[in-house]
């Protein structure tokens, strides 16, 4: 696989430049970047190096048509509780109004990215539902990221969804997904319509505690 230039984006930028991108052209993106940022994904660490986990490419417009329209009815419920509980909050409007160009543009989003993970039927049992849920996730979201900050060294837009999940059952047969394979997460990736800006977090001095909650000597 050709080596891609714009990977040298410093780590750090990349991490500090990182944000959900949900307004993307329709331009197609070339298999082999996406390859590429697959193959990123995958040197994460996973639980007990077991990597049970796959990557479903959907480009289908008929495959896409359908998740756009589980992704819409979901966000229709969403969307005007969403709107009402933020009225006052600009930033949080902005937000949802991007959700909204998403989900009226869902079409043509050039490509998703699926990321599904083998669920070994015995963690249930072994560990515990909630610990088998951290157990299971924990094995695939560190790829997810990593695909992400792929996305993003390579000027691709990208956004981490999961409103189309609401029905797995359908996800799987759209997909086509055997028995024992979970989709986690709908990822759109596509060229973005403007330019990364910048990303606003809480002060990290505000978000750690030392040794116990609510102790926060860093502030």
């Amino acid at each position: 696989m050709t080596e891609d230039r714009s990977f040298d984006m410093p780590l750090e930028e990349a991490m500090r430049t990182q944000r959900s991108i949900r307004r993307l052209r329709a331009d197609p993106v070339d298999h082999d970047l996406l390859l590429h940022c697959v193959e990123l994904a995958l040197k994460a660490p996973t639980g007990s190096n077991s990597q049970g986990w796959e990557f479903v490419l959907v480009e289908d417009r008929t495959s896409v048509g359908a998740i756009g329209r589980l992704n819409g009815f979901a966000w229709r419920l969403y969307g005007p509780v969403g709107r009402r509980q933020y009225r006052r909050n600009e930033q949080m409007q902005r937000i949802l109004a991007a959700v909204q160009h998403q989900a009226d543009n869902y079409d043509d989003i050039p490509a998703l990215v699926v990321p599904c993970v083998r669920v070994p039927f015995s963690i249930p049992f072994v560990i515990g539902p909630v610990l088998g849920a951290s157990a299971l996730y924990g094995s695939v979201y560190p790829s997810i990221q990593n695909f992400l900050l792929a996305c993003r060294a390579a000027g691709l837009g990208a956004c981490l969804t999961t409103l189309p999940l609401w029905n797995v059952r359908r996800v799987r047969k759209i997909l086509g997904l055997p028995r024992g394979l979970l989709p986690v997460a709908v990822i759109p990736v596509g060229w973005p319509e403007g330019r990364y800006g910048p990303t606003t977090r809480r002060p990290v001095k505000e978000v750690v505690h030392l040794d116990r909650f609510g102790n926060r000597p860093f502030l």
